[in-house]
């Protein structure tokens, strides 16, 4: 199996509630996320092209938290970078099916989380 990665940038704001560090106050991020997909190239030599890659996290992704406050999103009242991953791969499991490998979601540049498809066995 190959694995092939496209990663993504994005900012957005929220705080932490029931938090009593600094991130319980309004704040930004400028968020870094890796999508990996994995398989066996096709006959055109490619697993997916990284442009369908692009497009599919564009929609079901950056299009919902580019520039919003996380708060506000369903399902992400609470948005630490564990729960905004998990958010993640239920929105793009679907869409990806058996090739979904992996998500990485940096949150500052030295912290971030790993999702494997093995945590959602």
């Amino acid at each position: 199996m190959m694995q092939v990665t496209k990663e993504f940038v994005f900012d957005c704001a929220h705080k932490l509630n029931n938090y009593e560090g600094a991130c319980k106050f309004l704040h930004g991020h400028t968020y870094k996320l890796q999508v990996t997909l994995q398989g066996e190239p096709k006959n055109n030599g490619m697993i997916i092209d990284f442009a369908e890659i692009k497009n599919i996290v564009s929609e079901h992704i950056i299009s919902k938290l580019d520039h919003r406050y996380l708060n506000e999103i369903e399902g992400l009242e609470q948005p630490t970078a564990e729960n905004m991953i998990i958010w993640i791969w239920n929105i793009l499991s679907p869409v990806f099916g058996d090739m979904f490998y992996e998500l990485k979601l940096w949150e500052t540049p030295t912290s971030f989380v790993t999702y494997t498809a093995t945590n959602s066995a």
